[in-house]
């Protein structure tokens, strides 16, 4: 099968450019640790995670500091590279099942659905049987319900086609957005609202371990999944026509990306919010560094997501100290500017110069 055209020769060795970014995640993770509205120092935070780890003791005048960096900090860091590493693959998979170079995670209407679920919890306190568990599950539910409402009304005889994915995915993202709407206003707790508008614009605040587990198999499986399927998805970016002569069939591959890019969405979404722009800027970024085959862009896209991410957050905790930022902010302020000035600097695989 014959790779697509790119926009250029990957000017960076692949394996290289893993080692580099695997280097950076972890140090951007002790750092992601380190700092925050109570500084730790690097010594501390290699101390507290090898007694985690290896489970020693602490002198008792550290113990608070301990607790900040085993059980407040290092799960938020590890979550953000999770979400990080999650949208981007998903970003990269969405674009080409579209072939829209303007698509993201977002695009089918699923972090949409999702709000509507994780603000019923939120400002109607609905769910609360379940505990901590409340607003994960049910955005996740309602994410669910997202996909199979826009799955059943996308789909036609011809399958799953660009066109009606994004119509129907943006159609319903509004209706679910106006649903939120009302709930917001209709708030009896400004306090609630407040919470809300957090979880709308993404944050990391709530990350416990509990939800570190299910967000990385789910991540690791989807990623896997489209790291299997990356021949196909070379074939699926340069047309029905073109994968069908290349022996893809793109309504049945079209359908598992749809299964699989809601699953992982869902998930992610449910743990952090709807923290925008990742999954559209990181997939241009890596196509830039390595060329538009899917089999280097999905190697190198998760880890400059996670790496993305950890710093996005470590941002938000850190300018208006000790208050925060949501996430999905951070991600915006950096993206826009970033997302502008590569579009004027080449042209990408999808959409030409």
């Amino acid at each position: 099968m014959r790779r697509p055209p790119s926009s250029g020769p990957a000017r960076t060795p692949q394996p290289l450019l893993i080692l580099g970014l695997l280097l950076l995640l972890c140090v951007s993770l002790v750092c992601g640790v380190a700092l925050g509205a109570a500084g730790i120092g690097p010594a501390d935070v290699f101390r507290f995670l090898w007694a985690g780890v290896s489970g020693g003791t602490i002198p008792a005048d550290d113990a608070a500091d301990y607790t900040i960096v085993w059980e407040i900090r290092l799960p938020r860091v590890v979550l953000a590279a999770v979400v990080g590493a999650g949208l981007s693959a998903v970003g990269v998979a969405v674009q080409a099942m579209v072939r829209n170079a303007l698509a993201d995670p977002f695009v089918l209407g699923i972090s949409s659905g999702a709000a509507v679920g994780a603000n019923a919890v939120i400002l109607l306190g609905a769910f609360a049987g379940l505990g901590v568990w409340a607003l994960s599950a049910s955005a996740f539910a309602s994410a669910l319900a997202a996909m199979v409402l826009v799955y059943a009304v996308a789909r036609s005889p011809h399958g799953l086609t660009p066109l009606r994915l994004i119509l129907t995915g943006t159609a319903l993202a509004y209706g679910f957005e106006a649903v939120t709407t009302v709930m917001v206003f209709g708030a009896a707790r400004g306090e609630a609202a407040r919470s809300a508008m957090m979880w709308l614009l993404g944050s990391l605040g709530g990350a416990t371990w509990a939800q570190v587990p299910l967000a990385a198999v789910t991540v690791a499986a989807g990623w896997t999944w489209l790291r299997w399927r990356a021949e196909p998805l070379n074939a699926l970016a340069m047309g029905d026509e073109t994968s069908a002569a290349l022996g893809v069939q793109p309504a049945r591959l079209r359908r598992e990306l749809f299964v699989v890019t809601a699953a992982v969405t869902g998930t992610v979404v449910a743990v952090s919010g709807a923290i925008g722009f990742v999954g559209l800027m990181v997939p241009h970024l890596v196509r830039m560094l390595v060329g538009a085959d899917h089999r280097r862009v999905l190697a190198v896209a998760p880890l400059v997501g996670a790496v993305l991410l950890v710093w996005a957050d470590v941002l938000s905790r850190l300018l208006l100290a000790p208050a925060e930022l949501p996430v999905g902010v951070i991600t915006a302020v950096v993206g826009v500017p970033a997302f502008l000035l590569l579009m004027r600097r080449g042209g990408y695989a999808f959409g030409g110069r």
